[in-house]
């Protein structure tokens, strides 16, 4: 009973590494740390600190996130958007650094932009761009970052919201342990109520039996049955 009270409060683990968002942040880490060691200066500049943080915190967040939404969907969901948050920081520094070194930021119709969505869309992990990512130029890989930061975020849009649905029908925790201690005394009571019943079966059998015994005593003890 204990086991079955307990899965019901508790919600079935995440595994975050199987998340393909999970996946991408940790890529765009990894990226990030690549792209400040090539294009930013090692010393004296705080943006490189501050990418990677965000960057950090963004894939960071997300495993906290997980492993907290077993217990908390409030605080799963809470830290899933702080690590949206880190991301689009995160995406505005390479904006920053399109507009503040006259680069281009590749838009929609530009058949290269178009290429670099699709590899993006179908490739999660950085194995997938270790092997080209270093022949890139400042501004393609800026792009190819600002791309997979957006397809991150809207990956995690859509899995915050199929939380926040489920939270609205399931409730958090709270509610789900009050529904589990109301379903046990729902339960307690109808036993109590069955063996009420019965109880009160049992009485009423006694006393037919007790009558029955007193008059078969008196038809006994009657000299005309002698």
């Amino acid at each position: 009973m204990e086991y079955q009270t307990k899965g019901k409060v508790l919600k079935k683990a995440v595994v975050w590494k199987e998340l393909y968002f999970y996946r991408k942040s940790d890529t765009i880490y990894q990226l990030t740390v690549e792209f400040c060691h090539r294009f930013l200066p090692a010393y004296g500049d705080r943006t490189v600190d501050q990418m990677v943080q965000a960057a950090r915190s963004g894939k960071q967040n997300i495993v906290e996130g997980s492993e907290d939404g077993q217990t908390s969907s409030e605080m799963e969901i809470k830290l899933l958007n702080v690590a949206r948050g880190s991301l689009q920081e995160l995406r505005s520094d390479y904006h920053d650094y399109l507009n503040t070194h006259h680069l281009k930021l590749w838009q929609s119709d530009n058949k290269r932009q178009q290429q670099l969505r699709e590899f993006c869309h179908s490739h999660n992990d950085y194995d997938a761009y270790a092997s080209f990512v270093n022949k890139m130029n400042d501004e393609e890989m800026a792009n190819l970052m600002i791309t997979l930061c957006h397809q991150t975020d809207k990956m995690m849009c859509s899995y915050i919201e199929k939380l926040e649905k489920r939270f609205v029908t399931e409730g958090g925790i709270k509610e789900r342990m009050h529904a589990a201690r109301t379903g046990y005394r729902q339960q307690q009571d109808a036993l109590m109520r069955a063996m009420e019943i019965e109880n009160k079966q049992l009485k009423e059998e006694n006393e037919a039996l007790k009558r029955k015994i007193e008059e078969l005593t008196k038809l006994l003890g009657n000299p005309r049955m002698s």
